[in-house]
């Protein structure tokens, strides 16, 4: 593999777990990233079980992810007097280590910007698959032809659609929406809801989240009115302190709304190229996602490394070890759970966190889909 070179798109977590790996398999490794840089801040993510803690482990960084951790602080949900209803544990939302986004990308860059050249600002345009190579066209940077060409950029991939196709045809839309705003306002963490509607203050996963049901609607993703402006439509006429929240937002200078939804491919590559985490295998706000990109990484990695550098048998290899622990992305939706659409169903879910056995169950049934995979030791 010394004599590989090995193109990655998405420089948030998947594509830097990859390219450790690949660097220390002695690839060359280009990362692209279309921000100008790193993303900081970000909602909190989370490791579960003794397979994510492996993996993290293996790389050497499991000590600093728990450096960098952020508590797994408890969250009330509450009414619209402010009164307590129920309350989510920690451990249920935050896993075992729960860790800033922003941090953990950070953390991953760190440990291999010094290895591996990485392109931020910058695009992929064009991906032609020939027999010696993918050629690759940018939106700044020169044209040129690597070996491999790995699609790590999110469930809105950009290399998905350019080598598999149009979005419509691989991301399917969960019937709600999602924003991450930061408002300035800190506390406790605490939720509130209204049917098919919520809201999420303070703790670590500031900034504030925002989850709703609705029909598709069209937007700019890349502008922040727009996302606004559809953020005020959707919590018009709300109580507790979405009056409050919503007046906050004009003053907002960091939104990002996103649909919920789930990529669905049938293959995970597709001649030269292949997905990684949530270009793959994604389900917004499923709880999961991150814990598969960084073992993604390191099963694809992996795979490349066994088989000598042999595309075709390594991106086999790896879709049949990791299809089946990747179920998980393809059975949940956290739209109904988070902003259930009735009020009785409001208080099924509150129910559930104020019962002893029900919340064993629930922690019983992540802990079994983290550790679900026979984790081979590629080193």
């Amino acid at each position: 593999m010394k004599h590989t070179t090995v193109l990655i798109s998405g420089a948030s977590i998947a594509g830097p777990a990859l390219a450790f790996w690949l660097a220390r398999y002695g690839c060359t490794v280009t990362v692209v990233e279309r921000a100008p840089a790193l993303r900081p801040g970000g909602q909190a993510v989370d490791f579960k079980g003794e397979t994510h803690r492996t993996v993290l482990s293996r790389m050497g960084i499991l000590d600093d992810v728990r450096a960098l951790q952020t508590g797994g602080h408890d969250q009330t949900i509450v009414d619209a007097a402010g009164r307590a209803l129920a309350v989510i544990p920690g451990e249920f939302s935050g896993g075992e280590v729960e860790i800033r986004r922003g941090d953990l990308s950070r953390l991953l860059y760190d440990r291999t910007a010094n290895d591996c050249e990485y392109l931020f600002g910058d695009s992929v345009t064009s991906l032609t698959d020939t027999p010696g190579g993918v050629h690759v066209t940018f939106a700044a940077a020169a044209p040129r032809t690597f070996d491999l060409a790995i699609g790590a950029d999110g469930i809105h991939s950009n290399v998905r659609r350019l080598a598999f196709g149009p979005e419509r045809d691989y991301v399917r839309f969960l019937g709600h929406y999602y924003a991450l705003v930061e408002l300035g306002v800190d506390g406790d963490p605490v939720m509130y809801n209204e049917p098919g509607r919520m809201a999420a203050l303070g703790g670590p996963k500031a900034p504030a989240l925002f989850v709703f049901a609705s029909p598709e609607l069209r937007y700019d993703r890349y502008d922040p009115e727009s996302q606004k402006d559809v953020l005020r439509a959707a919590y018009r006429g709300g109580s507790w302190r979405i009056p409050e929240l919503m007046a906050r937002l004009a003053d907002a200078t960091d939104v990002y709304l996103d649909s919920i939804s789930r990529a669905e491919v049938p293959a995970y590559s597709k001649g030269r190229v292949a997905l990684l985490g949530d270009s793959a295998y994604g389900n917004t706000l499923g709880g999961f996602g991150t814990g598969l990109a960084v073992v993604g990484a390191y099963v694809l990695a992996g795979e490349l490394r066994t088989a000598g550098g042999d595309h075709r048998a390594a991106f086999a290899a790896y879709e049949s070890a990791f299809r089946g622990y990747a179920r998980v992305a393809r059975q949940g939706n956290a739209g109904p759970f988070l902003a259930p659409g009735s009020r009785p169903r409001m208080a099924m879910r509150n129910w559930m966190f104020r019962s002893p056995w029900m919340l064993r169950l629930l922690l019983k049934a992540t802990d079994r889909f983290a550790t679900g995979i026979d984790l081979r030791d590629y080193r």
